[in-house]
Protein backbone atom coordinates (compact mmCIF):
# COMPACT_ATOMS: atom_id res chain seq x y z
CA UNK A 1 0.00 0.00 0.00
CA UNK A 2 0.98 3.61 -0.56
CA UNK A 3 0.24 5.73 2.51
CA UNK A 4 0.90 9.47 2.61
CA UNK A 5 1.10 11.76 5.64
CA UNK A 6 0.19 15.42 5.23
CA UNK A 7 1.81 16.98 8.27
CA UNK A 8 4.13 19.55 9.80
CA UNK A 9 7.85 19.61 8.84
CA UNK A 10 9.59 16.47 10.07
CA UNK A 11 12.31 18.29 12.09
CA UNK A 12 9.56 19.95 14.18
CA UNK A 13 8.30 16.57 15.40
CA UNK A 14 9.41 14.90 18.62
CA UNK A 15 9.19 11.28 17.44
CA UNK A 16 9.08 9.84 20.95
CA UNK A 17 5.85 11.57 21.95
CA UNK A 18 4.07 12.36 18.68
CA UNK A 19 1.21 10.16 17.52
CA UNK A 20 2.07 10.90 13.88
CA UNK A 21 5.59 9.47 14.15
CA UNK A 22 4.26 6.27 15.70
CA UNK A 23 1.69 5.85 12.92
CA UNK A 24 4.37 6.41 10.27
CA UNK A 25 6.73 3.97 11.98
CA UNK A 26 4.04 1.26 12.12
CA UNK A 27 3.24 1.72 8.42
CA UNK A 28 6.94 1.45 7.61
CA UNK A 29 7.33 -1.67 9.77
CA UNK A 30 4.63 -3.31 7.64
CA UNK A 31 6.65 -2.35 4.55
CA UNK A 32 4.04 -0.05 3.11
CA UNK A 33 5.40 2.78 0.97
CA UNK A 34 5.29 5.88 3.17
CA UNK A 35 5.24 9.40 1.77
CA UNK A 36 5.72 12.72 3.56
CA UNK A 37 4.30 16.03 2.34
CA UNK A 38 3.08 19.34 3.68
CA UNK A 39 -0.23 21.05 2.83
CA UNK A 40 1.36 23.40 0.30
CA UNK A 41 2.65 20.38 -1.66
CA UNK A 42 -0.82 19.62 -3.05
CA UNK A 43 -1.76 21.33 -6.32
CA UNK A 44 -3.68 20.84 -9.58
CA UNK A 45 -2.02 19.91 -12.88
CA UNK A 46 -4.08 19.33 -15.99
CA UNK A 47 -7.27 19.25 -13.90
CA UNK A 48 -5.81 16.45 -11.77
CA UNK A 49 -4.90 16.67 -8.12
CA UNK A 50 -1.18 16.10 -7.70
CA UNK A 51 1.19 15.99 -4.72
CA UNK A 52 4.93 16.62 -4.55
CA UNK A 53 6.10 14.15 -1.91
CA UNK A 54 9.16 12.58 -0.38
CA UNK A 55 9.29 8.80 -0.25
CA UNK A 56 10.47 8.24 3.33
CA UNK A 57 10.21 4.45 3.33
CA UNK A 58 13.16 2.81 5.06
CA UNK A 59 14.20 -0.78 5.85
CA UNK A 60 12.10 -2.04 8.78
CA UNK A 61 13.30 -2.63 12.32
CA UNK A 62 15.27 0.56 12.84
CA UNK A 63 14.77 2.00 16.31
CA UNK A 64 12.51 5.05 16.44
CA UNK A 65 15.39 7.53 16.89
CA UNK A 66 17.38 6.08 13.97
CA UNK A 67 14.25 5.84 11.84
CA UNK A 68 13.39 9.47 12.41
CA UNK A 69 16.92 10.69 11.69
CA UNK A 70 16.86 8.71 8.46
CA UNK A 71 13.57 10.11 7.18
CA UNK A 72 14.48 13.68 8.17
CA UNK A 73 17.65 13.34 6.09
CA UNK A 74 15.71 11.85 3.18
CA UNK A 75 13.19 14.70 3.24
CA UNK A 76 16.03 17.23 3.00
CA UNK A 77 17.06 15.79 -0.34
CA UNK A 78 15.63 17.20 -3.55
CA UNK A 79 14.33 13.84 -4.77
CA UNK A 80 10.58 14.38 -5.03
CA UNK A 81 7.85 12.02 -6.14
CA UNK A 82 5.09 13.67 -8.16
CA UNK A 83 2.04 11.49 -7.74
CA UNK A 84 -1.62 11.79 -8.61
CA UNK A 85 -3.42 11.85 -5.26
CA UNK A 86 -5.81 9.18 -6.53
CA UNK A 87 -2.88 6.74 -6.93
CA UNK A 88 -2.35 6.82 -3.15
CA UNK A 89 -4.31 4.29 -1.12
CA UNK A 90 -4.60 6.13 2.19
CA UNK A 91 -3.97 9.71 3.28
CA UNK A 92 -3.42 10.75 6.90
CA UNK A 93 -4.18 14.44 7.47
CA UNK A 94 -1.96 15.15 10.47
CA UNK A 95 -1.10 18.84 10.12
CA UNK A 96 -1.50 20.50 13.52
CA UNK A 97 -4.16 23.22 13.78
CA UNK A 98 -5.10 25.67 12.46
CA UNK A 99 -6.92 23.79 9.74
CA UNK A 100 -5.70 24.41 6.19
CA UNK A 101 -9.02 25.02 4.45
CA UNK A 102 -7.59 25.24 0.94
CA UNK A 103 -6.01 21.81 1.36
CA UNK A 104 -9.37 20.42 2.50
CA UNK A 105 -11.06 21.95 -0.53
CA UNK A 106 -8.45 20.44 -2.87
CA UNK A 107 -8.91 16.96 -1.40
CA UNK A 108 -12.69 16.81 -1.03
CA UNK A 109 -13.43 15.91 -4.71
CA UNK A 110 -11.22 12.79 -4.48
CA UNK A 111 -12.41 11.63 -1.06
CA UNK A 112 -14.36 8.75 -2.63
CA UNK A 113 -11.20 7.44 -4.32
CA UNK A 114 -8.66 7.69 -1.48
CA UNK A 115 -9.26 6.72 2.14
CA UNK A 116 -8.68 9.93 4.08
CA UNK A 117 -8.41 9.99 7.84
CA UNK A 118 -10.07 12.17 8.96
CA UNK A 119 -12.44 13.17 6.17
CA UNK A 120 -12.00 16.65 4.77
CA UNK A 121 -15.65 17.63 5.22
CA UNK A 122 -15.65 16.22 8.74
CA UNK A 123 -12.59 18.25 9.69
CA UNK A 124 -14.07 21.44 8.25
CA UNK A 125 -17.30 20.87 10.17
CA UNK A 126 -15.71 19.83 13.45
CA UNK A 127 -12.42 21.69 13.75
CA UNK A 128 -13.78 24.38 16.10
CA UNK A 129 -15.29 24.10 19.54
CA UNK A 130 -18.70 24.76 17.98
CA UNK A 131 -18.99 21.08 17.08
CA UNK A 132 -19.73 20.37 20.75
CA UNK A 133 -23.13 22.00 20.31
CA UNK A 134 -24.30 18.83 18.54
CA UNK A 135 -24.28 17.16 21.95
CA UNK A 136 -25.94 19.61 24.38
CA UNK A 137 -26.87 16.97 26.97
CA UNK A 138 -23.27 15.93 27.74
CA UNK A 139 -21.35 19.23 27.68
CA UNK A 140 -20.99 21.92 30.37
CA UNK A 141 -23.30 24.93 30.29
CA UNK A 142 -22.10 26.83 27.22
CA UNK A 143 -22.64 30.31 25.75
CA UNK A 144 -21.15 31.85 22.61
CA UNK A 145 -21.33 35.51 21.64
CA UNK A 146 -19.38 38.49 20.32
CA UNK A 147 -21.32 40.95 22.49
CA UNK A 148 -19.32 41.89 25.65
CA UNK A 149 -22.43 43.06 27.47
CA UNK A 150 -24.26 39.80 26.84
CA UNK A 151 -21.26 37.73 27.92
CA UNK A 152 -20.86 39.68 31.15
CA UNK A 153 -24.57 39.19 31.93
CA UNK A 154 -24.15 35.45 31.36
CA UNK A 155 -21.30 35.32 33.86
CA UNK A 156 -23.21 37.42 36.38
CA UNK A 157 -26.31 35.25 36.11
CA UNK A 158 -24.28 32.06 36.38
CA UNK A 159 -22.62 33.33 39.53
CA UNK A 160 -19.65 30.93 39.62
CA UNK A 161 -16.36 30.58 37.81
CA UNK A 162 -16.49 30.18 34.04
CA UNK A 163 -14.03 29.42 31.27
CA UNK A 164 -13.38 31.73 28.33
CA UNK A 165 -12.25 29.87 25.20
CA UNK A 166 -11.37 31.20 21.74
CA UNK A 167 -13.14 28.99 19.22
CA UNK A 168 -10.27 28.18 16.88
CA UNK A 169 -7.14 27.91 19.00
CA UNK A 170 -5.62 24.71 20.31
CA UNK A 171 -3.43 23.15 23.04
CA UNK A 172 -5.11 25.34 25.65
CA UNK A 173 -3.92 28.57 24.04
CA UNK A 174 -5.98 31.55 25.20
CA UNK A 175 -8.11 29.55 27.65
CA UNK A 176 -8.68 31.49 30.89
CA UNK A 177 -10.83 31.22 33.99
CA UNK A 178 -12.95 34.26 34.92
CA UNK A 179 -15.27 35.17 37.78
CA UNK A 180 -17.20 38.06 39.31
CA UNK A 181 -14.55 38.42 42.01
CA UNK A 182 -12.42 40.52 39.67
CA UNK A 183 -14.90 42.65 37.73
CA UNK A 184 -12.37 45.20 36.45
CA UNK A 185 -10.21 42.57 34.81
CA UNK A 186 -13.28 40.62 33.69
CA UNK A 187 -14.55 43.59 31.68
CA UNK A 188 -11.13 44.16 30.15
CA UNK A 189 -10.63 40.50 29.25
CA UNK A 190 -14.03 40.08 27.62
CA UNK A 191 -13.54 43.22 25.55
CA UNK A 192 -10.06 42.06 24.54
CA UNK A 193 -11.15 38.58 23.48
CA UNK A 194 -14.09 39.70 21.36
CA UNK A 195 -12.07 42.63 19.92
CA UNK A 196 -14.78 45.07 20.92
CA UNK A 197 -12.89 47.95 19.31
CA UNK A 198 -14.02 46.56 15.94
CA UNK A 199 -17.47 46.89 14.34
CA UNK A 200 -19.88 44.24 15.65
CA UNK A 201 -19.73 42.20 12.42
CA UNK A 202 -15.92 42.03 12.57
CA UNK A 203 -15.65 40.95 16.20
CA UNK A 204 -14.60 37.47 17.31
CA UNK A 205 -17.22 35.29 18.95
CA UNK A 206 -15.93 33.44 22.01
CA UNK A 207 -17.15 30.57 24.11
CA UNK A 208 -17.97 31.04 27.80
CA UNK A 209 -18.38 27.71 29.53
CA UNK A 210 -19.10 26.46 33.03
CA UNK A 211 -15.90 25.80 35.00
CA UNK A 212 -15.87 22.22 36.29
CA UNK A 213 -14.23 22.33 39.71
CA UNK A 214 -13.34 18.64 39.64
CA UNK A 215 -10.56 19.40 37.14
CA UNK A 216 -8.38 20.79 39.95
CA UNK A 217 -8.26 17.49 41.82
CA UNK A 218 -8.87 14.89 39.11
CA UNK A 219 -7.69 16.57 35.92
CA UNK A 220 -9.33 15.53 32.67
CA UNK A 221 -9.35 12.38 30.56
CA UNK A 222 -8.14 12.10 26.95
CA UNK A 223 -10.03 9.30 25.20
CA UNK A 224 -8.85 8.13 21.79
CA UNK A 225 -11.63 6.82 19.56
CA UNK A 226 -11.25 4.72 16.42
CA UNK A 227 -14.41 4.35 14.31
CA UNK A 228 -16.43 5.40 17.34
CA UNK A 229 -14.96 2.78 19.65
CA UNK A 230 -12.63 3.46 22.57
CA UNK A 231 -9.03 2.81 21.53
CA UNK A 232 -7.37 3.94 24.75
CA UNK A 233 -7.45 6.64 27.42
CA UNK A 234 -5.28 8.50 29.90
CA UNK A 235 -5.78 11.02 32.67
CA UNK A 236 -4.04 14.43 32.51
CA UNK A 237 -3.39 16.18 35.80
CA UNK A 238 -2.77 19.95 35.63
CA UNK A 239 0.45 21.45 36.95
CA UNK A 240 0.43 23.06 40.38
CA UNK A 241 -1.29 26.44 40.19
CA UNK A 242 -2.73 25.81 36.71
CA UNK A 243 -6.13 24.58 35.58
CA UNK A 244 -5.16 23.61 32.02
CA UNK A 245 -4.83 19.91 31.34
CA UNK A 246 -2.92 20.07 28.05
CA UNK A 247 0.37 18.16 28.14
CA UNK A 248 1.96 21.07 26.23
CA UNK A 249 0.87 23.36 29.09
CA UNK A 250 2.68 21.24 31.68
CA UNK A 251 0.04 18.69 32.68
CA UNK A 252 1.16 15.21 33.74
CA UNK A 253 -0.22 12.05 32.10
CA UNK A 254 -1.50 9.26 34.35
CA UNK A 255 -3.13 5.87 33.91
CA UNK A 256 -6.93 5.89 33.55
CA UNK A 257 -9.49 3.10 33.75
CA UNK A 258 -12.39 3.83 31.39
CA UNK A 259 -15.63 4.40 33.33
CA UNK A 260 -19.26 3.81 32.42
CA UNK A 261 -19.66 7.59 32.24
CA UNK A 262 -16.86 7.70 29.65
CA UNK A 263 -18.57 4.97 27.66
CA UNK A 264 -21.91 6.79 27.78
CA UNK A 265 -20.31 9.91 26.31
CA UNK A 266 -18.68 7.86 23.54
CA UNK A 267 -21.94 6.09 22.70
CA UNK A 268 -23.72 9.44 22.50
CA UNK A 269 -21.39 10.87 19.87
CA UNK A 270 -20.40 7.71 17.95
CA UNK A 271 -22.98 7.81 15.16
CA UNK A 272 -22.41 11.50 14.42
CA UNK A 273 -18.62 11.05 14.27
CA UNK A 274 -18.91 8.15 11.83
CA UNK A 275 -21.45 10.01 9.67
CA UNK A 276 -18.96 12.90 9.41
CA UNK A 277 -16.04 10.61 8.53
CA UNK A 278 -14.26 11.37 11.80
CA UNK A 279 -12.63 8.00 12.29
CA UNK A 280 -9.75 8.87 14.58
CA UNK A 281 -10.46 11.51 17.24
CA UNK A 282 -9.44 12.56 20.73
CA UNK A 283 -12.06 13.46 23.32
CA UNK A 284 -11.40 15.58 26.41
CA UNK A 285 -13.68 14.73 29.32
CA UNK A 286 -13.90 16.38 32.75
CA UNK A 287 -15.99 14.47 35.27
CA UNK A 288 -19.07 13.40 33.32
CA UNK A 289 -18.91 16.24 30.78
CA UNK A 290 -17.44 16.32 27.27
CA UNK A 291 -15.40 19.52 26.89
CA UNK A 292 -13.58 19.08 23.56
CA UNK A 293 -13.48 16.92 20.43
CA UNK A 294 -10.11 16.93 18.66
CA UNK A 295 -10.37 15.94 15.00
CA UNK A 296 -7.32 17.72 13.52
CA UNK A 297 -4.19 15.71 14.34
CA UNK A 298 -5.44 14.24 17.65
CA UNK A 299 -2.65 12.95 19.87
CA UNK A 300 -2.09 10.71 22.86
CA UNK A 301 -1.04 7.31 21.51
CA UNK A 302 2.62 7.25 22.72
CA UNK A 303 1.75 8.18 26.30
CA UNK A 304 -1.17 5.75 26.50
CA UNK A 305 1.12 3.05 25.09
CA UNK A 306 3.63 3.76 27.84
CA UNK A 307 1.03 3.85 30.62
CA UNK A 308 -0.89 0.73 29.55
CA UNK A 309 1.80 -1.36 27.86
CA UNK A 310 -0.07 -1.39 24.54
CA UNK A 311 0.61 -0.53 20.91
CA UNK A 312 -2.41 1.46 19.76
CA UNK A 313 -0.90 2.52 16.43
CA UNK A 314 -1.09 -1.11 15.26
CA UNK A 315 -4.87 -1.09 15.66
CA UNK A 316 -5.12 2.19 13.73
CA UNK A 317 -3.09 0.83 10.82
CA UNK A 318 -5.12 -2.42 10.91
CA UNK A 319 -8.21 -0.25 10.46
CA UNK A 320 -6.66 1.68 7.57
CA UNK A 321 -5.73 -1.54 5.77
CA UNK A 322 -9.28 -2.84 6.17
CA UNK A 323 -10.79 0.38 4.83
CA UNK A 324 -8.48 0.43 1.82
CA UNK A 325 -9.39 -3.17 1.02
CA UNK A 326 -13.06 -2.26 1.27
CA UNK A 327 -12.54 0.70 -1.07
CA UNK A 328 -10.78 -1.57 -3.58
CA UNK A 329 -13.60 -4.13 -3.49
CA UNK A 330 -16.12 -1.36 -4.06
CA UNK A 331 -14.23 -0.19 -7.14
CA UNK A 332 -14.02 -3.72 -8.54
CA UNK A 333 -17.78 -4.20 -8.08
CA UNK A 334 -18.42 -0.88 -9.83
CA UNK A 335 -16.30 -1.96 -12.83
CA UNK A 336 -18.24 -5.21 -13.15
Amino acid sequence: MQIAFVMDPLPSIDPVWETTSHLMYECNQREHTVYFLEPHDIYVRGSRLVARMHDVSTPPDLGMAAYWRTIVDRAKQDDLIFENITDIHALFLRKDPPLMHQTMEFLTPVSDQVFIINSTVGQMVANSKLYLLNFPDIIPETHISRDPGRLKRVIEEFGGDMMVKPLYRFRGEGVIKVSLRDRDNLNSLINYYVKSYKPYTAREAIMVQEYLEVVKTEGDVRIMLLAGEILGAMKRVPAQGDFRTNIHAGATPAKHVVTESDRRICRTIKDRLIADGLWFVGLDVIGDRLVEINVVSPGGIPRINQLDGVKLEARVVDFIEEQVQGLRRGREMAVR
